[in-house]
């Protein structure tokens, strides 16, 4: 992990606690049946995540004066739906990859049906969350959250983007169409978290525009940086194989703009990132702290 500011690390672990302690409350005990269902949900959470969607949520709507127990809830929903993602993304049809987090992936533990309705059963849940949580938030601005969540989830956002990904195997493409994917398959997640935050803060119109801008710099800024990482890092850092997505053949920004490039365009990123936060007072240090994150952490 990069060098960071203590308040950052301790911040981070708070909500890292915070929205574990959440999960395993809203998650179905394993007592409960089918239990192996249960069980495997719990596996493909619970297995050394960094939680940055979730980390996105808290920082944002701290930095709109939220309360973190209101936020406590959509940070879970956008963790169930980036768990849910991973667990799909690993599959035979999908990557094939047999290391999550460096552990075996959720098809390898259990099996491939079981993996599917993980994924089925992850994403469910993220929005009944949402339409059930707590009434400090109004209706209407649940209403809105459940939609920006779904558009982010659906073929205009994540599942669009791995469409993208798929599509482009053994494919060249150009600067333009490679943010075009990773917008959708990475990015509209981690806008998500970042609009999710502030609407369950009340923040205001001028605040979420900013913080929109914020998270698609940053959005784009996670991917590069992990294209990065699939080139410099070994398997046992990364938790996952290393220069799978060179053996796939699969177009990412070093083998488009080289590693030097590639490295830049992440510098780039994380400026623009810190521009947006401008006129932010020190309410939205957090989210500084953590563009140097994403830019800096090697996995």
């Amino acid at each position: 992990m990069p060098k960071t500011d203590p308040a950052f690390d301790t911040f981070s672990s708070d909500c890292v606690i915070r929205v574990e302690k959440a999960l395993d409350h809203n998650l179905p005990a394993t007592t409960i049946e089918p239990r192996n269902l249960h069980e495997a949900m719990r596996y493909a959470t619970f297995n050394g995540g960094k939680r940055v969607r979730p980390l996105l949520v808290y920082a944002a709507g701290t930095a709109c004066g939220g309360d973190m127990d209101v936020l406590d809830i959509p940070a879970c929903a956008v963790e169930l739906i980036h768990s849910y993602s991973l667990v799909h993304d690993d599959l035979p049809a999908m990557d094939d990859d047999d290391l999550r987090r460096g552990k075996p992936t959720c098809h390898k533990v259990y099996d491939e049906a079981t993996a599917i309705l993980v994924g089925d059963a992850l994403q469910s849940l993220a929005f009944e969350l949402l339409a059930r949580s707590t009434d400090r938030i109004p209706a209407e601005t649940r209403l809105n959250m459940l939609r920006i969540l779904a558009n982010a989830s659906g073929s205009r956002g994540m599942a669009g983007g791995q469409a993208m990904d798929i599509d482009g195997v053994d494919q060249e493409l150009s600067l333009p169409e490679l943010e075009i994917m990773h917008i959708h398959k990475t990015g509209a997640l981690i806008r998500a978290s970042v609009q999710l935050g502030v609407l369950s803060a009340g923040g205001s119109k001028e605040q979420l525009a900013k913080l929109e801008h914020y998270a698609k710099a940053i959005g784009l800024a996670f991917q590069v940086q992990d294209d990065i990482l699939d080139i410099t890092e070994n398997t046992h850092t990364l938790g996952k194989t290393q220069g799978k997505d060179a053996a796939d053949n699969k177009p990412t920004y070093p083998a488009l703009l080289g590693l030097d490039g590639a490295r830049q365009k992440a510098r780039e990123l994380l400026e623009e990132a810190h521009d947006a936060l401008n006129g932010f007072d020190g309410s939205a240090q957090r989210l500084r702290q953590l563009a140097d994150y994403v830019v800096g952490r090697k996995h």
